[in-house]
């Protein structure tokens, strides 16, 4: 992820996360991107179970939930190991999270054990008394998925409604102090509701937002002909560069990041340099730091059925289940040969990617969207919108 508020608009500085020694442990969970010692954020996928049915759900979830969802006792033995390991955040995500019947459990269990827990939703389950027991818990973020204002959104998540509840859900965790953001999935269907959607940051005072960019998987492959150009991907980076600014201006210091497309790095380093952003040098160098793609190094995922992921849209490969060792040992085991060539990926990529100057800042961007698009999982990321000439290569 690249965080937008924090290069450009100068809320971290390198030598903020340098001052904690660059240790996950040590860090407060702005700066985790920036740790040297990467243990993995863990996305645990605890149920297919979905309430919605979103046209680009990388889980394609359904509203049943899989017959093989691990137990809350195997569950349990997965947070106590993700512990041990040293693993700072665990992100419950689904389906939908909140439709397992042991969430509360799980996210107090994840607390107690000293890990930030944080939740991806649709909202739709949140009232004001689910939110006042989910601060209780200790969780640390709600993340909501939003795809649109009413319209756009309630037509993406397949159920007339989402949009408000997805709102109420905002409402209701802001009034019981937990914080909370918005997640947006950019695509040609709703690229153009990014201009309301920071309206509504702006107005209901939301102090986060993610814009994430379209990876083919699951329910997503559908939409890759939906895929932005790259000179719409341009466009839009640029505008939410531009509002982000307009917003610190302005005194609101909402977090802004974009996620899954590392190009958005150099993209953001070679504006600041043509402005002649004083920052500039310092921006590349937070980009150093945060590493680029971090698929099977510092992000991993686990599914219902206890399934270990390089990242939550690699759900065809996986490198071994928790019920059968843990997930500690499965991550370091590199026999496995992908996940020895994930642990050090810049010695792996091909073609432009392996010959561009941005390798150490980007890490070869997404290797999942690369195999997606080419079947060779080392083949350069298709979504990357830099030219030959920005990369160095022309």
């Amino acid at each position: 992820m690249i965080g937008i508020s924090k290069l450009y608009c100068g809320t971290v500085e390198p030598s903020d996360p340098l001052r904690y020694g660059r240790r996950a442990k040590d860090l407060p969970s702005h700066l985790l991107q920036f740790s040297a010692d990467k243990r993995p954020v863990v996305v645990w996928n605890v149920t297919k179970r979905c309430n919605l049915r979103c046209v680009h759900c990388y889980a394609s979830a359904d509203p049943n939930p899989h017959p093989d969802e691990l137990t809350t006792e195997e569950g349990m033995a997965l947070l106590e190991d993700l512990a041990r390991f040293g693993c700072p955040v665990v992100l419950f995500s689904g389906g939908e999270p909140l439709m397992r019947p042991d969430i509360l459990d799980l996210i107090k269990r994840a607390v107690d054990l000293g890990m930030r827990a944080v939740i991806s939703t649709n909202g739709v389950l949140i009232d004001r008394a689910l939110a006042r027991e989910l601060k209780k818990l200790g969780l640390s973020y709600v993340g909501i998925s939003m795809d649109g204002l009413r319209e756009v959104h309630d037509r993406f998540r397949g159920v007339k409604g989402a949009f408000d509840k997805a709102m109420e859900a905002v409402e209701n965790c802001k009034a019981e102090g937990i914080k909370v953001g918005l997640r947006f999935t950019i695509n040609k269907l709703n690229a153009q509701e990014i201009p309301g959607i920071f309206d509504l940051v702006e107005e209901y005072q939301i102090p986060r937002i993610c814009f994430y960019h379209l990876v083919y998987a699951g329910r997503g492959s559908r939409l890759r002909e939906q895929d932005l150009s790259h000179e719409e991907t341009r466009r839009w980076v640029d505008y939410i560069i531009n509002r982000t600014k307009e917003l610190h201006d302005k005194g609101l210091k909402v977090e802004v990041l974009t996620v899954d497309n590392h190009a958005d790095g150099p993209y953001l380093y070679l504006r600041m340099k043509r402005e002649g952003h004083p920052r500039a040098e310092e921006v590349y160098e937070l980009l150093r730091m945060n590493g680029g793609n971090n698929s099977g190094v510092g992000i991993g995922c686990v599914s219902w059925d206890g399934s270990v992921h390089a990242d939550q849209f690699w759900r065809h490969y996986s490198f071994g289940n928790v019920r059968e060792r843990p997930f500690s040992e499965i991550w370091l085991d590199t026999s496995d040969p992908l996940m020895a060539k994930l642990k050090e990926k810049k010695k792996w990529v091909k073609g432009r990617c392996a010959r561009c100057r941005f390798l150490e800042v980007c890490a070869g961007n997404f290797r999942v969207r690369a195999e997606a698009a080419t079947g060779d999982v080392w083949a350069p990321d298709p979504a990357c919108y830099l030219t030959d000439e920005e990369i160095g290569i022309a």
